[in-house]
């Protein structure tokens, strides 16, 4: 895998933790009752997911999947994996709590699933961070993927 730096990964790295960020605040204030416990897990893990996705982005395109539904499911899943983990082991350093954290976590898996699906499927169409040629050599593969399809 080739390491450099990708506007567009750091762009759909930051949009996606606001989102996620954001669910998080939500999720932890309502489980918890505690305004400072959504605050916390939802800054601490901004901040460590936001790596893990930007490893997770990179990863993810220099895949071969490219049939956009099969591949926004896997990386759904396979993200989700990931972030959830996380948040459920600081949720647990935050809270002392065992169960709040996997409490947030099942709650979390579900809604940042939906939340995710969607930013994968946006993202898939903006042009931002590519040059002209990768676009069309993305979109050359998933016309002729279809077209051996019929």
């Amino acid at each position: 895998m080739k390491l450099s730096i990708s506007k567009r990964h750091i762009a759909k790295s930051l949009t996606w933790r606001l989102v996620g960020t954001i669910d998080t605040f939500i999720f932890t204030w309502l489980i918890t009752g505690d305004l400072t416990d959504g605050l916390n897990l939802s800054g601490i893990t901004a901040i460590t997911k936001i790596i893990w996705y930007y490893i997770h982005e990179r990863f993810w395109f220099n895949s071969t999947i490219t049939d956009s539904n099969k591949r926004h499911i896997i990386k759904t899943f396979s993200w989700r994996f990931i972030g959830t983990i996380d948040t459920v082991l600081f949720g647990w350093i935050l809270t002392g709590n065992p169960f709040t954290s996997l409490k947030i976590g099942g709650v979390e898996t579900i809604s940042k699933m939906i939340l995710y699906f969607g930013h994968e499927k946006l993202w898939y169409k903006i042009n931002f961070g590519l040059d002209m040629r990768n676009k069309e050599k993305r979109l050359k593969k998933i016309k002729d993927k279809r077209n051996h399809k019929n």
